[in-house]
């Protein structure tokens, strides 16, 4: 169904766009990601807009000034086919704006955040960041984000779009109990990874929160809303989720991982697959119950991720856990 909408809507799309005055192609700008490594290369990621969005958030903001707010973070305007280059890299802008610049690695390389500055053709330069995990690191973690870290009732629809887009920076809610966890792994020296369904257009959004409550700097891997010639958004929330799994799995593969998420979007299901899919390579599962708690196909999932000797933990929240 997805595949035949996007045949019949990405044509509309692309007339809409001849229809909009001419993009700029001077004083482009970088709207930059943060970036992971592999054994091989370091991976710089970002996307080239016309402009940046930013929000000035306000404790005391109503819902209808975050309502527009959050709406004008989606009013970008991306560009496509033009020039990233960094030293020897290249990339070029895919069609929604977005583009991986890929450094190859020598050795000398230490773990931390490598940082380089990107230049977009006819358009300003950037930083950009990677984070690079030590060779021997035991463990790694990803981790959702939605109900998971950052409350937000995904697991009702209504509650979710309500929350969503009527907060801002500074009133959305992150659970204590998954800092104190996530700064538990990062003080055992584990790599951290964010996992989630929202848009690429909330990552500067998502990371004034996280470095708001303290949460440890990591790379996040969102999703792209975008139409496509063949995609009608996407995929999935599973078969986003599972594609990162793979993705950091295959670029930490001398490293197992804790999956963190919750009962309320499907994440028991997919982190089952992922382990179906990467034998071995999934130690543990850490698991919030929000709302009523995990329903049958995810109390399955649980229990055959059990059977296949992954640790699995849940609870209303994380507190023994982190302790």
């Amino acid at each position: 169904m997805k595949a035949a909408l996007a045949r019949v809507l990405h044509p509309v799309e692309r007339g809409l766009d001849r229809l909009r005055p001419k993009r700029r192609t001077e004083g482009l700008v970088i709207d930059p990601y943060l970036g992971y490594a592999t054994p091989e290369e370091i991976i710089f990621r970002g996307r080239v807009l016309t402009a940046l969005r930013r929000t000035a958030p306000s404790p005391e903001g109503s819902w209808w000034t975050n309502l527009r707010q959050m709406v004008s973070l989606f009013l970008t305007r991306e560009v496509a086919d033009v020039r990233v280059s960094a030293g020897a890299a290249e990339a070029q802008t895919d069609e929604e704006g977005y583009f991986d610049l890929h450094l190859p690695r020598d050795g000398s390389e230490a773990p931390g955040w490598c940082r380089i500055t990107a230049q977009v053709e006819a358009g300003e330069s950037q930083e950009l960041e990677a984070l690079i995990a030590a060779p021997e690191t035991p463990l790694a973690v990803i981790s959702d984000i939605d109900d998971t870290v950052l409350e937000t009732g995904a697991y009702s629809l209504l509650r979710n779009l309500w929350t969503s887009l009527t907060g801002n920076a500074l009133t959305r809610h992150v659970f204590p109990d998954a800092v104190a966890l996530m700064r538990g792994f990062e003080a055992a020296g584990a790599p951290i990874f964010f996992v989630s369904s929202s848009p690429w257009n909330l990552h500067f959004f998502l990371r004034r929160i996280f470095q708001r409550h303290d949460l440890p700097k990591a790379p996040v891997f969102l999703r792209d809303l975008g139409l496509s010639r063949t995609q009608f958004i996407s995929g999935t929330h599973g078969d986003h989720k599972g594609a990162s799994i793979d993705v950091l799995m295959a670029a930490l593969p001398e490293t197992r991982f804790v999956l963190v998420g919750d009962t309320g979007q499907h994440d028991p299901q997919v982190y089952r697959a992922a382990a179906e899919r990467h034998p071995g390579r999934v130690a543990r599962v850490i698991l919030r119950e929000p709302g009523k708690g995990p329903g049958p196909k995810a109390a399955a999932a649980m229990a055959a991720l059990r059977e296949m000797g992954v640790t699995v933990e849940s609870g209303r929240d994380y507190r023994e856990i982190a302790a």
